[in-house]
Protein backbone atom coordinates (compact mmCIF):
# COMPACT_ATOMS: atom_id res chain seq x y z
CA UNK A 1 0.00 0.00 0.00
CA UNK A 2 1.30 3.43 -0.69
CA UNK A 3 1.38 6.50 1.57
CA UNK A 4 1.41 10.52 0.47
CA UNK A 5 2.88 12.55 3.20
CA UNK A 6 2.84 16.27 2.91
CA UNK A 7 5.95 17.25 3.91
CA UNK A 8 6.53 20.71 1.92
CA UNK A 9 5.08 23.39 4.35
CA UNK A 10 7.45 26.52 5.61
CA UNK A 11 5.84 25.55 9.11
CA UNK A 12 5.77 29.50 9.98
CA UNK A 13 3.51 28.83 12.95
CA UNK A 14 6.77 26.70 14.55
CA UNK A 15 9.12 29.57 13.94
CA UNK A 16 11.81 30.06 15.52
CA UNK A 17 11.96 26.43 15.32
CA UNK A 18 11.73 25.86 11.85
CA UNK A 19 13.83 28.80 10.08
CA UNK A 20 16.62 25.93 10.52
CA UNK A 21 15.11 22.79 10.20
CA UNK A 22 11.77 21.76 7.89
CA UNK A 23 8.69 20.93 10.14
CA UNK A 24 8.84 17.18 9.76
CA UNK A 25 12.41 16.62 11.23
CA UNK A 26 11.31 18.89 14.21
CA UNK A 27 12.38 16.27 16.92
CA UNK A 28 10.31 13.73 18.91
CA UNK A 29 12.74 12.55 22.10
CA UNK A 30 15.06 10.54 19.64
CA UNK A 31 13.63 10.74 15.89
CA UNK A 32 11.73 13.54 13.86
CA UNK A 33 8.25 13.27 13.85
CA UNK A 34 8.29 12.01 10.24
CA UNK A 35 10.11 9.30 11.20
CA UNK A 36 7.51 8.50 14.14
CA UNK A 37 4.52 8.52 11.01
CA UNK A 38 6.57 6.11 8.85
CA UNK A 39 7.36 3.88 11.38
CA UNK A 40 3.97 3.40 12.24
CA UNK A 41 2.48 3.38 8.62
CA UNK A 42 5.03 0.37 7.90
CA UNK A 43 3.14 -1.60 11.04
CA UNK A 44 -0.15 -0.80 9.13
CA UNK A 45 1.10 -2.49 5.57
CA UNK A 46 2.47 0.58 3.86
CA UNK A 47 5.31 -0.35 1.96
CA UNK A 48 6.01 2.88 -0.22
CA UNK A 49 5.78 6.31 0.93
CA UNK A 50 5.95 9.49 -1.26
CA UNK A 51 7.18 12.37 0.48
CA UNK A 52 5.52 15.91 -0.80
CA UNK A 53 8.43 18.16 -0.34
CA UNK A 54 9.16 21.97 -0.34
CA UNK A 55 10.86 23.93 1.81
CA UNK A 56 14.33 22.79 2.93
CA UNK A 57 13.15 19.81 0.75
CA UNK A 58 17.43 18.44 0.46
CA UNK A 59 17.54 18.31 4.54
CA UNK A 60 14.62 15.71 4.67
CA UNK A 61 15.70 14.02 1.32
CA UNK A 62 19.29 13.62 3.02
CA UNK A 63 17.93 11.91 6.20
CA UNK A 64 15.65 9.64 5.01
CA UNK A 65 17.09 8.70 1.86
CA UNK A 66 15.07 5.86 0.22
CA UNK A 67 13.85 4.70 3.65
CA UNK A 68 16.05 1.31 3.35
CA UNK A 69 17.22 2.22 6.86
CA UNK A 70 13.36 1.62 8.37
CA UNK A 71 12.49 -1.03 6.12
CA UNK A 72 9.72 1.27 3.53
CA UNK A 73 10.66 2.62 0.24
CA UNK A 74 10.40 6.25 0.52
CA UNK A 75 10.34 8.39 -3.40
CA UNK A 76 10.19 12.43 -3.62
CA UNK A 77 7.58 15.06 -5.16
CA UNK A 78 9.28 18.25 -5.42
CA UNK A 79 6.61 21.41 -5.41
CA UNK A 80 8.08 24.25 -7.45
CA UNK A 81 5.24 26.56 -5.96
CA UNK A 82 3.18 26.18 -2.94
CA UNK A 83 0.41 23.91 -4.39
CA UNK A 84 -2.17 23.77 -0.85
CA UNK A 85 -2.80 20.19 0.68
CA UNK A 86 -4.62 18.33 -1.85
CA UNK A 87 -2.39 20.17 -5.29
CA UNK A 88 0.65 18.03 -4.63
CA UNK A 89 -1.21 14.83 -5.22
CA UNK A 90 -1.74 15.61 -8.66
CA UNK A 91 2.06 15.48 -9.22
CA UNK A 92 2.47 11.98 -7.94
CA UNK A 93 2.62 9.11 -10.34
CA UNK A 94 1.09 5.41 -9.88
CA UNK A 95 -1.65 6.11 -7.06
CA UNK A 96 -3.45 3.04 -8.68
CA UNK A 97 -5.19 1.56 -5.81
CA UNK A 98 -6.25 2.78 -2.34
CA UNK A 99 -3.52 5.29 -0.33
CA UNK A 100 -3.52 7.06 2.69
CA UNK A 101 -2.13 11.20 2.70
CA UNK A 102 -1.84 12.27 6.17
CA UNK A 103 0.08 15.74 7.06
CA UNK A 104 4.18 15.47 8.08
CA UNK A 105 3.56 16.65 11.42
CA UNK A 106 0.52 14.52 13.15
CA UNK A 107 1.66 12.39 16.34
CA UNK A 108 -0.79 10.41 17.20
CA UNK A 109 -1.65 6.84 18.38
CA UNK A 110 -3.96 6.05 15.34
CA UNK A 111 -4.53 2.39 13.57
CA UNK A 112 -4.04 3.04 10.19
CA UNK A 113 -4.89 -0.28 9.38
CA UNK A 114 -8.37 -0.41 10.86
CA UNK A 115 -8.95 3.49 9.16
CA UNK A 116 -8.18 1.91 5.96
CA UNK A 117 -10.34 -1.06 6.46
CA UNK A 118 -13.56 1.12 7.51
CA UNK A 119 -13.07 3.00 4.93
CA UNK A 120 -13.55 0.12 2.26
CA UNK A 121 -16.01 -1.40 4.10
CA UNK A 122 -18.13 1.57 3.67
CA UNK A 123 -17.23 2.02 -0.09
CA UNK A 124 -16.22 5.46 0.44
CA UNK A 125 -14.16 7.22 -2.04
CA UNK A 126 -12.33 9.44 0.68
CA UNK A 127 -12.49 8.91 4.53
CA UNK A 128 -10.87 11.66 6.69
CA UNK A 129 -10.16 10.80 10.54
CA UNK A 130 -11.45 13.15 12.92
CA UNK A 131 -11.44 13.86 16.39
CA UNK A 132 -13.49 15.14 18.97
CA UNK A 133 -12.51 18.73 20.00
CA UNK A 134 -14.32 20.68 22.82
CA UNK A 135 -14.32 24.24 22.17
CA UNK A 136 -14.80 26.83 24.05
CA UNK A 137 -15.84 30.54 23.54
CA UNK A 138 -14.08 33.10 25.66
CA UNK A 139 -17.39 35.80 25.14
CA UNK A 140 -20.29 35.49 25.62
CA UNK A 141 -22.48 34.50 22.40
CA UNK A 142 -25.40 36.08 21.16
CA UNK A 143 -28.52 34.42 19.03
CA UNK A 144 -30.80 35.99 17.13
CA UNK A 145 -33.73 35.18 14.74
CA UNK A 146 -34.01 36.56 11.20
CA UNK A 147 -35.32 40.25 12.49
CA UNK A 148 -32.28 40.55 14.42
CA UNK A 149 -34.58 39.96 17.61
CA UNK A 150 -31.74 38.17 20.67
CA UNK A 151 -33.18 34.79 20.97
CA UNK A 152 -30.68 33.70 23.11
CA UNK A 153 -27.51 34.67 25.57
CA UNK A 154 -25.05 32.08 26.08
CA UNK A 155 -22.12 33.22 28.33
CA UNK A 156 -18.80 31.12 27.07
CA UNK A 157 -20.06 28.22 25.64
CA UNK A 158 -18.53 25.30 25.29
CA UNK A 159 -19.38 22.95 21.47
CA UNK A 160 -18.34 19.72 20.61
CA UNK A 161 -16.90 19.58 17.04
CA UNK A 162 -15.18 16.78 15.34
CA UNK A 163 -12.04 18.16 13.88
CA UNK A 164 -9.80 16.64 10.97
CA UNK A 165 -6.94 14.83 12.18
CA UNK A 166 -5.01 15.64 8.89
CA UNK A 167 -5.19 11.48 8.03
CA UNK A 168 -6.85 10.52 4.82
CA UNK A 169 -7.76 7.51 2.90
CA UNK A 170 -8.66 7.83 -1.02
CA UNK A 171 -9.29 5.88 -3.70
CA UNK A 172 -7.67 6.76 -7.01
CA UNK A 173 -10.74 8.37 -8.61
CA UNK A 174 -9.91 11.30 -6.16
CA UNK A 175 -7.31 12.48 -8.79
CA UNK A 176 -9.91 13.03 -11.41
CA UNK A 177 -10.85 16.22 -9.21
CA UNK A 178 -7.82 17.62 -9.30
CA UNK A 179 -6.09 19.93 -11.89
CA UNK A 180 -2.30 19.09 -12.41
CA UNK A 181 0.00 21.57 -10.83
CA UNK A 182 -2.78 23.73 -9.43
CA UNK A 183 -3.37 25.02 -6.42
CA UNK A 184 -6.19 23.10 -4.22
CA UNK A 185 -6.28 23.05 -0.37
CA UNK A 186 -8.15 19.42 1.23
CA UNK A 187 -11.47 20.94 2.91
CA UNK A 188 -11.69 22.28 -1.34
CA UNK A 189 -11.30 18.91 -2.29
CA UNK A 190 -13.46 17.21 0.06
CA UNK A 191 -16.42 19.61 -0.96
CA UNK A 192 -16.00 19.08 -4.31
CA UNK A 193 -16.46 15.37 -3.92
CA UNK A 194 -19.76 16.09 -1.69
CA UNK A 195 -21.17 17.99 -4.36
CA UNK A 196 -20.60 15.43 -6.86
CA UNK A 197 -22.27 13.14 -4.63
CA UNK A 198 -19.39 10.81 -4.12
CA UNK A 199 -19.56 8.74 -0.55
CA UNK A 200 -17.00 10.57 1.82
CA UNK A 201 -17.06 9.52 5.14
CA UNK A 202 -15.84 10.28 8.57
CA UNK A 203 -13.73 8.01 10.82
CA UNK A 204 -14.38 9.18 14.30
CA UNK A 205 -10.57 8.11 16.75
CA UNK A 206 -11.12 9.02 20.72
CA UNK A 207 -7.43 7.84 21.48
CA UNK A 208 -3.99 10.32 21.33
CA UNK A 209 -3.71 12.88 18.47
CA UNK A 210 -1.66 16.38 18.69
CA UNK A 211 -0.97 18.09 15.60
CA UNK A 212 1.75 20.02 15.80
CA UNK A 213 1.44 23.33 14.32
CA UNK A 214 1.59 25.15 16.81
CA UNK A 215 4.75 26.04 19.52
CA UNK A 216 2.90 24.86 22.80
CA UNK A 217 1.19 21.71 21.23
CA UNK A 218 4.88 20.69 19.75
CA UNK A 219 6.24 21.18 23.38
CA UNK A 220 3.17 19.51 24.96
CA UNK A 221 3.50 16.33 21.83
CA UNK A 222 7.62 16.18 23.18
CA UNK A 223 7.05 15.78 26.83
CA UNK A 224 3.77 13.33 25.89
CA UNK A 225 6.07 11.47 23.43
CA UNK A 226 8.41 9.43 26.31
CA UNK A 227 5.18 8.07 28.16
CA UNK A 228 3.75 6.86 25.30
CA UNK A 229 6.30 5.73 23.22
CA UNK A 230 4.93 2.03 23.38
CA UNK A 231 1.61 2.83 23.13
CA UNK A 232 2.62 4.72 19.51
CA UNK A 233 5.49 2.67 18.10
CA UNK A 234 4.82 -0.73 19.66
CA UNK A 235 8.05 -1.56 19.62
CA UNK A 236 11.91 -0.25 21.52
CA UNK A 237 13.76 2.52 19.23
CA UNK A 238 17.49 2.33 19.24
CA UNK A 239 18.08 5.55 21.09
CA UNK A 240 20.42 7.19 18.65
CA UNK A 241 20.11 11.03 18.93
CA UNK A 242 18.59 11.70 15.48
CA UNK A 243 20.66 14.56 14.89
CA UNK A 244 24.01 12.98 15.25
CA UNK A 245 22.27 10.66 11.84
CA UNK A 246 21.38 13.56 10.00
CA UNK A 247 24.78 15.29 11.11
CA UNK A 248 26.29 11.80 9.56
CA UNK A 249 24.53 11.64 6.30
CA UNK A 250 25.04 15.01 5.42
CA UNK A 251 28.75 14.70 5.71
CA UNK A 252 28.64 11.45 3.40
CA UNK A 253 26.67 13.29 1.01
CA UNK A 254 29.61 16.08 0.55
Amino acid sequence: MKAVILAGGKGTRLAPYTKILPKPLMPIGDMPILEVLLRQMKRAGVDEAILTVGHLAELIRTFFQNGERLGIKIRYSYEEQPLGTAGPLSLVEDLDDTFLVANGDVLTALNFQDLVEYHRSHQAIATIASHERNIRVDLGVIQTNAQKQITGYIEKPTYDLYVSMGVYVFEPRVLDFIERNCYLDLPTLILKLIASGENVMSYPFNGYWMDLGRVADYEHAVDDFEKLKPQLLGEPTNGKDWLATVNNQVNESL
